[in-house]
């Protein structure tokens, strides 16, 4: 059974070393999981939206979103400066966002949130993720 992202993370802070950490990430990889690391910790990725923890959305119960973060990553890269979201309106591109957190189970909306902060995910250091994924962090 695939994980949520939230749920690999969950697991990897239950690990007591580094080896078993990089393993739980290797095992799970996917790009959902691999966007939230670098554009938690990768100082090269810069988002096109205001920072702050105060995001006007209304989170979806956790049994009853419609979609996942497996799927709804694709939409990163309209919030990336530089990417395709340059171009909109800043409305819009404020409205895909809140559209993405209402749409996946409530903790992946919190990691999505916190990527955009820059805040890396509880228990995840940059050694681990550079150790699980080789040039995986640009910067």
């Amino acid at each position: 059974m695939v994980m949520l992202v939230h749920e690999v993370f969950e697991e990897t802070r239950k690990k007591r070393t580094k080896t078993e950490r990089i393993q739980v990430l290797r095992d799970n990889n996917s790009w959902a999981l691999k966007d939230i690391l670098r554009g938690s910790l990768d100082k090269t990725v810069e988002w096109n939206l205001p920072a702050g923890e105060e995001v006007p959305y209304e989170a979806n119960e956790a049994h009853t979103a419609p979609g996942n973060l497996m799927r709804e990553n694709q939409k990163f890269k309209y919030f990336v400066k530089g990417g395709p979201g340059d171009k909109m309106l800043k409305a819009k591109r404020e409205k895909i966002f809140i559209g993405l957190l209402e749409t996946v189970d409530p903790n992946d909306a919190e990691l999505v949130i916190d990527m955009i902060n820059k805040k890396p995910p509880k228990g995840i250091t940059r050694k681990v993720v550079e150790e699980a994924f080789p040039g995986l962090l640009k910067g």
